[in-house]
């Protein structure tokens, strides 16, 4: 299938605030409103959602207004302690790698960090998490087959199914709990819409668990990266020199955890400089891992990881309508797990020379598939 990837900073921002550019594929993709994209196609389930991610207008204001109950700074802030808590939890699960051993930052840190805290908000059963954790992570997997991509939609929609019945006959202090009782309880919505159809309820909850750990799981993972590929950035975090801050902004910059992101279309044709035009219908692919790098925002070093950049500017969190509402989230994990990190274990190094680290097998999600230390 044939895109449109857009990598300039400035064009993204334009086409991502302007209400020509739809993310509705049952609107505005002609290919998949005829027919042409085969039913076995690998990307189908990141164009066939039926949720704010791929939601157009009004449609996409009532799901987002639902939605973010789960993100509310007050919330989130409520979170902390018990981010600091599973924190500390597999800092000492690590501490007990044996002596000589590596461990994996990625599998036993970076992983199972973001996804606990995302499935405790929403109310995810420990017993459900493997299922669910194998088949988000063969959705971000662009090298899988169609079977394996249909293998991981009955293992996520069973999992999804079955928690929403249980919630229905179990409600609990979770999102998914508020979730449904928009469903069941809120009646007409905007315009005499339900305010949260079934299928709706399903793919929000598929959104907010893969897409609400994922980034952060890339994010620790490139930041730790970064420190260990980089000591004196590393040197200038523990002066006092830079803050954890600078750390995660400039990792969000330089290493954006979704490389990038399909997909929206031209509502009516575009004309986006030099004579180009997205054509109506056309779609697109934001290069959000492109657009932190460009060197007409970041100049000629923006390839380079630097703490001290004095403009971090990224669009790792998207822009306009869409921009993620569990970013407050993702850098609250990062405040906490970065610094705990290396200060438990002030030794860390990778077990293995850079150069030999693999990166995840996706064009999507921008990460390593394993990160091996040496914790001391």
């Amino acid at each position: 299938m044939e895109a449109w990837s857009v990598n300039d900073q400035a064009l993204i921002k334009d086409l991502l605030t302007d209400p020509r550019v739809s993310k509705d594929t049952r609107q505005h993709w002609p290919a998949w409103i005829n027919g042409e994209i085969p039913a076995d196609w690998p990307l189908q389930i990141w164009v066939s959602v039926q949720n704010m991610f791929t939601a157009y207008g009004v449609d996409h204001k009532r799901l987002r207004r639902l939605v973010s109950k789960a993100f509310t700074a007050r919330r989130t802030a409520a979170l902390q302690p018990r981010i600091e808590e599973l924190t500390s939890g597999l800092l000492d699960a690590l501490a007990a790698t044996p002596a000589g051993e590596a461990a994996d930052l990625r599998k036993d840190f970076a992983y199972p960090l973001p996804i606990n805290v995302i499935c405790e908000l929403f109310g995810v059963p420990e017993s459900a998490q493997p299922e669910l954790h194998a088949g988000v992570d063969t959705i971000f997997r662009t090298t899988a087959t169609p079977e394996d991509m249909q293998t991981a939609m009955v293992q996520i929609y069973g999992v999804l199914t079955a928690l929403v019945a249980d919630k229905r006959e179990n409600p609990g202090d979770d999102i998914t709990s508020v979730l449904i009782a928009a469903r069941d309880d809120e009646g007409d919505g905007e315009g005499g819409a339900a305010a949260l159809s079934e299928s709706e309820l399903i793919d929000t909850l598929l959104l907010v668990l893969s897409a609400g750990h994922e980034t952060t799981v890339n994010l620790l993972d490139n930041a730790i990266h970064a420190l260990l590929t980089r000591p004196d950035q590393l040197a200038l975090v523990r002066s006092g020199a830079a803050s954890w801050d600078d750390v995660i902004e400039e990792t969000l910059r330089a290493e954006a955890p979704v490389a990038n992101l399909p997909l929206r279309y031209a509502v009516e044709d575009i004309e986006v400089g030099n004579g180009v035009v997205i054509k109506k219908g056309d779609p697109i692919l934001v290069a959000y891992g492109a657009a932190g790098r460009d060197p007409k925002v970041h100049g000629a070093d923006a390839d380079t990881f630097d703490v001290t950049r004095a403009d971090k500017d990224h669009l790792a969190f998207g822009h306009g309508a869409h921009f993620c509402l569990g970013a407050p989230l993702a850098r609250l994990e990062a405040r906490i797990a970065l610094p705990a990190l290396f200060e438990r274990f002030p030794d860390l190094a990778l077990a293995v020379p850079a150069g030999e680290l693999e990166p995840m097998e996706s064009f999507i999600s921008n990460g390593h598939k394993a990160l091996p230390v040496r914790l001391k």
